[in-house]
């Protein structure tokens, strides 16, 4: 929703898609009320096997073409990986990598034939890393932190700017108040959704690249590269079960 808020206000015409159609059609509304743009809602569950490839034959059959586009959907799962639903993490590995190559790799072609275009793929922090019980959330965003990046120089040269973003927490509105420390101010421990969409949107502007949003994000990614590989998922393990 952050990125949908901003770029309405900054004048893009949008296509949202989502699940759920009557949240999606409000949301539309609302973006339509307060912004002089125009907005199609499209609702698709891109969890669905095929459901990106379909989307992206539809805005292309519909001639709407797309000149900016956000992989921002996805969702993870906490638990032993034995124990989690199967069905369920199949549906996170559809949902946060299938659907994202479907999608780019159809609407790109139309993206090539056009001038200021560009790519924002929303990965995690957690893709830098093996994390236990969350085995294959960060699975997934360690296949879309790479994919995103070999991406970017692949298209370098055709002009297209990919953008890989790596949050990790985030925080649900701008705080402002006691709530947030000096510490956390500096060090970025928290992001709101409005900060990673302005850090994401500079950067697009800026030529693409990764973005770590966070002072101790930077440094955490960082320092795991100096621990052996074999270390990282003990000692993460062991974070997460405390």
């Amino acid at each position: 929703m952050a990125f949908a808020h901003e770029l309405a206000r900054r004048g893009h015409n949008l296509v949202l898609v989502a699940r759920s159609a009557e949240a999606l059609h409000t949301f539309a509304s609302e973006l339509r009320r307060f912004n002089p743009v125009a907005v199609i809602a499209i609702p698709v569950d891109l969890a669905a096997p095929g459901a990106g490839q379909i989307l992206a034959e539809q805005l292309a059959n519909n001639n709407v073409p797309i000149d900016l586009l956000v992989n921002n959907a996805g969702f993870g799962l906490r638990g032993e990986f034995r124990e989690l639903s199967l069905s369920r993490q199949l549906e996170m590995l559809q949902l946060n990598n299938q659907s994202i190559v479907e999608l780019t790799y159809t609407l790109l072609p139309g993206m090539l034939e056009r001038k200021q275009k560009g790519i924002i793929n929303i990965s995690s922090t957690a893709g830098f890393q093996p994390i236990p019980f969350a085995t294959v959330y960060s699975a997934t965003k360690a296949f879309l932190t790479t994919f995103s990046l070999a991406l970017e120089q692949e298209l370098r040269p055709s002009g297209v700017t990919v953008v890989t973003v790596c949050p990790g927490r985030l925080r649900k509105h701008q705080e402002s108040g006691p709530e947030k420390s000096v510490i956390e101010r500096w060090a970025g421990v928290y992001q709101s959704p409005e900060e990673v969409v302005g850090k994401s949107l500079r950067a697009l502007a800026n030529g693409g690249g990764l973005i770590v949003p966070g002072t101790l994000n930077k440094f955490s990614v960082f320092a795991q590269r100096l621990i052996p590989r074999k270390i990282v998922p003990r000692l993460v393990a062991r974070m997460s079960k405390a």
